[in-house]
């Protein structure tokens, strides 16, 4: 999803942004926790089925990378108010309440981008992370069709914050679209439930553990430093990246 987001609002691209340390772990949770195995879904129960798995779901969206388009499952005319694009009209909502309207357009047109199948997994990611799914399931359903799904199941694996992963979430996340570290880190930080105090140069969160997080930014906004402390007590040495 790196540098390729110019034709997108800044409004949208800031709203991915937040969400993408969580959302990075999070989707490298669900792909592992999925079997290799062909997929069927009925719409109509809320059910994905991917080998011997049954997942309770909402429909995201899907894409035709022949038209370069990306519709909403709210925006399907065939199931306009059905359970199964609930969480996607939960996104739409979202969208107008925060003028994102990239979230509000019923289909979403991606000719205009270098490359519209990458745009379209970034739409896929920002509407997971506004809708605070762990993680989506993109399957082809065509030659030029693919579907968005976003598990609503308590089956899937949900990652905890993690202090001692903390860095490295944080650094793969602000390269994910590298727009704004700040949001990244941020956005960590409000999914998880922490509070944090924002400086010009840093970042500071308390973490569940008693100890506190350092985030520091250069003068151009990049992570320049990460401290944050493993353990509860006093003996663990904060770690600098």
């Amino acid at each position: 999803m790196v540098n390729d987001d110019s034709g997108f609002s800044d409004a949208f691209v800031l709203e991915a942004e937040r969400h993408a340390a969580w959302g990075a772990a999070q989707l490298e949770a669900l792909t592992a926790f999925l079997p290799d195995a062909p997929w069927t879904a009925d719409l109509a129960q809320c059910c994905y089925r991917q080998g011997d798995l049954d997942l309770r779901v909402g429909l995201l969206g899907s894409y035709d990378s022949e038209e370069c388009t990306w519709m909403w499952g709210w925006a399907n005319p065939g199931l306009e108010g059905t359970e199964v694009v609930a969480l996607s009209g939960a996104v739409e909502r979202y969208g107008r309440a925060h003028g994102i309207a990239e979230l509000t357009f019923p289909v979403v047109d991606l000719r205009g981008f270098d490359d519209p199948d990458r745009m379209a997994e970034m739409i896929a990611f920002a509407g997971m992370g506004v809708a605070g799914a762990p993680g989506y399931i993109g399957a082809p359903a065509g030659p030029t069709t693919r579907v968005y799904f976003l598990p609503d199941d308590t089956q899937a694996p949900v990652v905890p914050f993690d202090p001692i992963t903390l860095p490295r979430l944080l650094l793969t996340g602000a390269g994910l679209i590298g727009r704004s570290p700040r949001h990244v880190v941020s956005g960590h930080f409000d999914h998880h439930g922490l509070p944090y105090r924002e400086e010009a140069d840093r970042i500071t969160a308390d973490l569940p553990n008693g100890t506190e997080a350092v985030i520091e930014f250069d003068a151009l906004g990049r992570i320049m430093g990460i401290k944050a402390t493993a353990g509860g007590g006093g003996s663990s040495e904060p770690g600098r990246y």
